[in-house]
């Protein structure tokens, strides 16, 4: 354990971490009330959706194609 602490962690989750980086832009969308993740991620699979954060970019998309 004390080498992956040296090395930033294993290869492939500095790999992913690279790609996702290069790739993804990111930031915190906002703080919700205690419970209210695990709510909206069951209520993103009932949905189809593979994750919340998959729901939440489709409905913020959805809002500016709408208010546009």
């Amino acid at each position: 354990m004390a080498e992956e602490n040296k090395t930033g962690g294993k290869p492939a989750t500095k790999a992913k971490n690279k790609w996702n980086k290069e790739n993804y832009d990111s930031f915190l969308l906002t703080s919700i009330p205690k419970g209210r993740a695990e709510e909206w991620a069951r209520i993103a699979k009932e949905l189809g959706y593979k994750s919340r954060n998959q729901m939440v970019v489709a409905a913020v998309e959805e809002k500016i194609k709408k208010e546009r």
